[in-house]
């Protein structure tokens, strides 16, 4: 690799996010190849690709983990992170998100916007990442710039103006116009490794100077200087460094967004990474990291800089066959040295850093340290998780973890043979460390273990890999739904627990409020007692024991959310009440109080969109009421089909991505992400209750 010394300013920190299949892993190949870092562009459909190297990527022809590279372009380095477009791997773009500065919105010219396009998008403005938009596949039949330039407008932002527009329609394109200098930048081969600089179509004029006059005036906003200037002067007068300068302002502030479209594997990803290098944040246009003195609990800042004591944030793990546990750290400030020891602020261990290394996909090359604003992979280190911060050991700081959503649907598995058993729990446990949203858990009734995930495609994909990279064989159960209980009303209930037999006895007695936690969602505990009714050392055991019975369901045997327990009252014993006696007591109050504070089950409810041709309109409809779905929306989208949007209960999708395509002769398309937890209906929630009473 070149280009070693390369400073702050010039570094770019990226993800490429999409919806499934608009091309962002084919827009990254061409990228490397570009810079230089492949020899030949990978095809997604030949399993050649770089950064899709897992065997299960290759053969469904989808991203599952992000994987990280680094490409130098025009003396910057650039940092990219190619994300899933599956919502089943949503975390996946989270956490990437989370550490990036900026990134590059792929949309496939065909579809305009789709729903996992909104989904990402939204993710995006939740970490404020600027972006830029690339529209791929126009070159293909039905690909369309324009359409999709509306659907952005339209679904999206309306703040998203062309900088280039496209040569050509369909198969016929062959370059863009640039609409900062007014050139024109084309080639005859999409391979070709130069692109020809001429002047603008004769009959692209009109539009291109029109277009420039809005990507002009929007500009302005950024300065009132250049305001002024162009209200009184017009637009010959701002300079193209002005333009570039003040589009960049705009771009930064993270509601303005720059549009590009293009063929992804060709020559004009150049054009892209010239956007990503004069329009995209560097580490140093980022506001300074925040985050807590652990020992203090004090806000504290950090900037990107290698004097800074060291902030470093782990925000993925892989395991490699070859070198092991790969961390993948960002760091925000300071230095990362091989050799040296940090703090892990989270557990609070300190732990050494092995070897640094440099991610090339699923190639990689030693170095000895990493400063501030960087990305690589670190291998050495024991218990650091996602969302772990890493810290200089005398100035200790935490960085805010990154969220997950619970998984909404599980699967139990157990092993095939005795051989199987061992080898099936250090594979779960590696998964589970490396994917945020997997959980496993033991089913105490049966005694099964039971794997939690975002959705069937992301249980299959971790059995599969469970098979080949562990060699663990299992047996798969249907997909059950995740469940959830709470209460719609308040209740006040005693729990007493009085026990006499011979000798010392057990006395705890409690009167709990139970209620309906105001966001719905978690536990709360307040504690109400005025005197020692209740002695301080007993009022944690009551809520322990409170905390664990809601946990296990009332109703059904599913966790209990959204219900605050608020201790009023009480009594107690000299000789006889103990921690156990009040823990009890508190097991007991539940019992006795829940019943009548209105207990429900909620299910979990998806999102569901279905893009398909107007002609299966009417069954993937009927389809949907019949599953209990609830039709939200129906729009038109590019290439005369239907977007039908509706909220459908998990319990009826299982198998609907197949059962959409036997119903369209193979046409139809759906996502779905999990939208909330809603009350089921009195007839479902009893068939529920006896379906888990008859266990």
């Amino acid at each position: 690799m070149a280009q070693k010394n390369v400073q702050l300013k010039d570094f770019r920190n990226i993800g490429i996010i999409a919806h499934i299949d608009a091309g962002k892993t084919t827009t990254t190949e061409g990228i490397l190849y570009r810079t230089g870092l492949s020899h030949k562009i990978g095809a997604v459909h030949d399993g050649e690709t770089t950064t899709d190297w897992m065997a299960q990527e290759r053969e469904r022809g989808i991203t599952i983990t992000s994987a990280a590279v680094t490409a130098f372009w025009k003396g910057h380095k650039i940092n990219i992170i190619d994300t899933p477009g599956h919502i089943d791997f949503t975390a996946e773009v989270e956490r990437s998100l989370r550490v990036l500065d900026g990134a590059v919105t792929v949309f496939d010219g065909k579809m305009g916007v789709e729903a996992q396009t909104e989904t990402v998008w939204r993710q995006a403005n939740k970490y404020g990442v600027p972006r830029i938009c690339f529209i791929n596949k126009i070159n293909q039949i039905g690909g369309d710039f324009y359409k999709s330039l509306d659907s952005i407008h339209h679904r999206l932002s309306k703040h998203a103006l062309p900088i280039h527009l496209p040569i050509g329609f369909e198969k016929d394109i062959n370059g863009v116009v640039d609409l900062i200098d007014m050139k024109a930048y084309t080639y005859n081969e999409f391979t070709d490794h130069e692109l020809m600089v001429g002047d603008v179509p004769a009959d692209m004029l009109e539009k291109a100077k029109n277009a420039r006059s809005l990507l002009v005036e929007a500009a302005v906003e950024a300065e009132d200087e250049l305001f002024e200037r162009f209200l009184e002067e017009g637009e010959e007068s701002i300079t193209v460094d002005e333009l570039k300068r003040a589009l960049r302002k705009r771009v930064l502030a993270g509601d303005f967004f720059l549009v590009t479209g293009g063929d992804g594997r060709g020559v004009i990803v150049e054009k892209v990474l010239d956007l990503v290098v004069d329009f995209l944040p560097s580490p140093l246009d980022v506001e300074a990291i925040q985050g807590t003195n652990p020992k203090t609990g004090d806000l504290v800042e950090r900037h990107p800089a290698d004097s800074e004591p060291l902030a470093a944030l782990a925000f993925k793990i892989a395991t490699d066959p070859f070198v092991g546990r790969l961390i993948f750290v960002r760091v925000y400030s300071g230095k990362l040295t091989a050799g040296s020891y940090v703090l892990n602020t989270t557990t609070g261990e300190k732990e050494r850093i092995g070897r640094i290394v440099r991610m090339h996909a699923d190639k990689r090359e030693d170095i000895d340290m990493i400063g501030a604003g960087d990305i690589a992979a670190v291998v050495g280190l024991k218990n650091t998780f996602t969302g772990a911060t890493l810290a200089d050991v005398a100035n200790p700081i935490v960085l805010e973890a990154i969220d997950f959503p619970e998984p909404p649907v599980s699967i139990a598995v157990e092993p095939k043979t005795k051989a199987d058993q061992e080898k099936m729990g250090i594979a779960l446990q590696r998964l589970a460390e490396e994917d945020p949203t997997f959980r496993i858990h033991t089913d105490e009734e049966t005694g099964q273990t039971i794997m939690s995930g975002m959705g069937e495609l992301h249980l299959e994909i971790l059995v599969d890999r469970m098979k080949r990279e562990f060699n663990v064989e299992a047996n798969v159960g249907e997909p059950q739904v995740a469940y959830r209980e709470t209460i719609r009303g308040m209740a006040e209930a005693q729990g007493k627990h009085a026990k006499q037999s011979g000798g010392r006895g057990q006395y705890g007695d409690v009167w709990i409020r139970f209620e309906p936690t105001e966001s719905g969602e978690g536990f709360e505990w307040a504690d109400e007692i005025k005197g020692g009714v209740v002695p301080q050392e007993y009022r944690g055991p009551v809520q322990k024991g409170i905390k664990d019975t809601l946990d296990g369901g009332v109703i059904a045997g599913y966790p209990m959310i959204g219900v605050k327990a608020t201790l009023y009252d009480g009594s107690y014993h000299d000789v006889d009440s103990s921690e156990l006696a009040f823990n009890l007591a508190g097991v007991l109050a539940v019992k006795a109080g829940i019943p009548k504070a209105k207990p429900v089950i909620l299910e979990p409810v998806m999102k569901v969109e279905v893009s398909t041709p107007e002609d299966f309109m009417g069954d993937i409809i009927g389809d949907l009421n019949s599953r209990r779905g609830r039709i939200d929306a129906m729009e038109d989208i590019p290439g005369g089909a239907k977007l039908v949007r509706a909220f459908v209960p998990l319990s009826n999708l299982f198998g609907y991505t197949n059962d959409i395509r036997s119903m369209s002769q193979g046409r139809a398309a759906s996502t779905m992400e999990l939208a909330e937890y809603e009350e089921v209906p009195p007839n479902v929630a009893q068939e529920i209750i006896e379906k888990r009473t008859s266990k």
